[in-house]
């Protein structure tokens, strides 16, 4: 099977010719015995036509040759990738994906051919995005948000490889940027005294519970607002965080928690005593609800039982803040106030790990080394008091004979 170059010329409405290069491979004849036929092209030279027969008559050999179909990268993308990987991807995934897609890549190669992409094109399509790929004003793109990029298209092309729509990655050759490493973004957090004026001062609020359990647990925002009754163990003071409510094009989704497993946090006294206030006031609001009340097992709700939406609980935490008068910071800081106050109380960092639900307690020290300063100071004091204090009880005299035998013996 060794195929061959076929030469075509074509004129112009104004007398001029243009010359394009094929290659067409025969490919054995149908059941009535008709002779088959593939051809590839158009080719601007015979040298990269050449290239591209060598190509194709190796993967026919070798068994990995894939006809081309015709589809554009765009009709890949929105008619079979992008909704058949909806279901295996968690909802902000695909929702990003998409979004990337959509923006930066199909206005620049959703025309392209999906057998005529190549590493030269992406990479191509990444100095562009560098240059230019902000769609608001214009401005270039970041290198750690044009390798993202190339990641959505590798994943996206490894899949029509698998689907033989093409016999290999093209990402696989491409060069992205390197991003550049990321600054270590300084942490905001309260003092135990902080948190407590908060904690006193929204006392009332509705919502006090959700920012309660939030404080005192360390779990995200989309962990407390997607816990469910069956998901407390009030009897042993403990949950188990199995769900969690994301934000998607402002709908609110429900999915798994970002390690995409189930972990079991331990509560304290006075948060278990916060569920039965919470489980009173659901039963005043079933009642004093005029139309349909949705029951939805959720611990957190709102008036009609319906899920509250995170960006809400959000802006709502922000204003407390400020009539509360401690510092400002986020609702997602309560997670890194819960760890530093446990590293400052002694907490193993392990423990403080799986409350969390880090990969790793080193993750954990790597997050929150800006505490470990202080912790090494007061570790350092409590040594050198143990031994220092430990020498001047100690009388002075001769060695037990004991421990002399052991040294001359070594």
């Amino acid at each position: 099977m060794q195929g061959h170059i076929h030469k075509r010329i074509h004129y112009t409405h104004d007398g001029r010719t243009t010359t394009t290069w094929y290659v067409v491979v025969d490919r054995g004849r149908d059941r009535n015995g008709k002779r088959r036929q593939k051809w590839h092209g158009g080719f601007r030279t015979r040298k990269e036509a050449e290239a591209a027969r060598a190509r194709i008559v190796n993967e026919i050999n070798t068994g990995t040759y894939v006809a081309p179909t015709g589809a554009t990268l765009e009709e890949y993308v929105r008619k079979d990738w992008l909704p058949t990987s909806r279901e295996r991807l968690k909802a902000t995934t695909w929702d990003s994906y998409s979004r990337n897609l959509e923006l930066h890549v199909l206005p620049r190669l959703g025309s392209v051919a999906l057998h005529r992409l190549s590493p030269t094109s992406l990479n191509s399509l990444y100095a562009e995005l560098l240059a230019s790929g902000r769609v608001r004003d214009g401005s270039g793109l970041s290198p750690r948000t044009v390798s993202y990029i190339h990641t959505i298209l590798r994943k996206a092309l490894q899949d029509a490889v698998d689907a033989r729509l093409i016999p290999q990655n093209p990402a696989d050759g491409a060069r992205p940027p390197r991003p550049e490493k990321r600054k270590n973004r300084e942490l905001r957090f309260w003092t135990p005294e902080e948190l407590r004026q908060f904690l006193d001062h929204t006392r009332e609020n509705r919502l006090y519970p959700a920012w309660h359990l939030a404080a005192m647990t360390g779990m995200r925002r989309g962990e407390v607002l997607g816990l469910r009754w069956d998901d407390v163990d009030e009897e042993r003071r403990r949950l188990t965080v199995r769900h969690s409510l994301v934000s998607v094009a402002y709908e609110v989704h429900e999915t798994t928690p970002k390690s995409h497993r189930a972990r079991v946090v331990d509560l304290d006294t006075a948060t278990v005593e916060l569920f039965d206030e919470q489980r009173s006031r659901q039963r005043a609001d079933r009642e004093a609800w005029q139309g349909d009340y949705e029951d939805s097992d959720l611990v957190f709700s709102r008036e009609d039982g319906s899920p509250i939406h995170p960006d809400s609980l959000s802006k709502q935490f922000d204003a407390a803040v400020m009539r509360s008068g401690v510092p400002r910071i986020r609702l997602h800081d309560l997670r890194h106030t819960h760890a530093t106050i446990a590293l400052q109380a002694g907490v193993p960092v392990k423990v403080i790990s799986e409350r969390l639900g880090h990969e790793s307690a080193a993750f954990t020290l790597q997050q929150y080394a800006h505490v470990m300063p202080g912790m090494q100071a007061d570790a350092a004091a409590r040594v050198a008091d143990l031994v220092l204090s430990a020498s001047r009880e100690i009388p002075c005299t001769e060695p037990d004979t004991n421990i002399r035998s052991i040294y001359d013996e070594g």
